[in-house]
């Protein structure tokens, strides 16, 4: 399940990928907006990872 915290990382360090103005959104272009998407996306992927864990024996004193 670790593995889905990559996938921020992937999406936003590789530029050429999303370095375009259109498809625009709201008025904003796509370089924006496809990095401002991985704010929720990213959050959501640590509450996925961050659920899935157990929690520890010693917690649990």
């Amino acid at each position: 399940m670790w593995i889905l915290l990559l996938l921020p990382f992937i999406g936003l360090l590789w530029v050429p990928f999303y370095n375009f103005a259109e498809p625009s959104l709201f008025g904003f272009p796509f370089f924006y907006w496809y990095q401002l998407a991985w704010v929720p996306i990213s959050s959501l992927l640590i509450w996925l990872v961050y659920r899935s864990q157990r929690p520890d024996a010693d917690e649990q004193r």
